[in-house]
């Protein structure tokens, strides 16, 4: 699927996505008109799925991290995509992850502060749908966080 020159390319783009096509082009040692089609056919096949900007939630006080791990009610057959969709709904939810297993959906949550956090959980999160059991686990550090693949 990825050839040697591909890999060179998504190193590199992983490393700095900034890069023009020239520069990138450059660092992988290939012309800029390969970079190119290359960039383009790793995109159109789903390979390159976009590119993101990387808020610093801290400079902007967001200063409470919560992993809220859900446990849903499973005699409703909609509770999942209920659930979910409301979910979707709160705007401090950073990410919605969904397990199989003891615990079924796990959220990240952002909070100005541990007051804002408590009047977003009793407000938003305690009145989500088909909730059985949550756990809250409180964000102390964060030890890795990486999105770059080894290819």
């Amino acid at each position: 699927m990825l050839d040697d020159i591909d890999r060179r390319i998504l190193r590199q783009f992983q490393a700095e996505p900034s890069l023009s096509v020239s520069e990138l082009a450059d660092r992988a040692r290939v012309t800029p008109a390969m970079c190119w089609r290359r960039l383009e056919k790793m995109e159109s096949n789903g390979v390159i799925l976009g590119q993101e900007a990387i808020i610093d939630w801290a400079a902007l006080d967001y200063t409470v991290e919560v992993s809220l791990r859900f446990t849903l009610e499973k005699a409703e057959p909609r509770a999942f995509d209920e659930f979910l969709a409301e979910s979707r709904k709160v705007p401090e939810v950073l990410e919605i992850q969904t397990f199989l297993g003891r615990v079924d959906v796990r959220l990240s949550v952002i909070a100005k502060d541990l007051a804002h956090y408590q009047s977003l959980y009793r407000d938003r999160i305690l009145t989500l749908p088909h909730v059985a059991d949550i756990e809250a686990l409180m964000h102390i550090a964060r030890i890795k966080s990486d999105k770059v693949l080894p290819v």
